[in-house]
């Protein structure tokens, strides 16, 4: 099974309201992290789902988001973070919060938010 299938399958999946939801989910999951690509985080962390049935399940994905390099993991949560603070918003505030529990993705983190503030600063400005 490829990265696009894996990644649909979850998609399709993620509400979990049957026993073979979470089982199409769970194994989805497990092919993706037989050979974790970093080019997928952004959707992965789209998959995200506040009306999951089955949380506990939902919390495996967020594990393997977290296995991928701290920078590259961060930043495709801040590249999604206006989608995902919309479709799944306490999901936002559990990484979020995670984030800011590690002291090395803080670090980064808080890096990655002031250059973004530079970048808006000449926006700012002109307005």
């Amino acid at each position: 099974m490829n990265e696009n299938t894996s990644i649909a399958i979850l998609s399709a999946n993620k509400l979990m309201r049957s026993p073979e939801q979470v089982a199409a989910f769970e194994n989805a999951l497990a092919e993706l992290a037989q050979h974790p690509n970093s080019q997928y985080l952004r959707e992965l962390h789209l998959i995200l789902d506040d009306n999951c049935q089955h949380q506990e399940v939902m919390f495996s994905l967020l594990h393997f988001l977290e296995s991928f390099d701290v920078k590259a993991q961060i930043q495709a949560f801040i590249d999604v973070m206006p989608q995902l603070i919309i479709s799944a918003p306490e999901w936002t505030e559990i990484i979020h919060q995670r984030i800011l529990n590690d002291e090395s993705a803080n670090v980064y983190y808080q890096e990655i938010l002031k250059s973004l503030d530079h970048k808006n600063q000449p926006l700012a400005i002109s307005n």
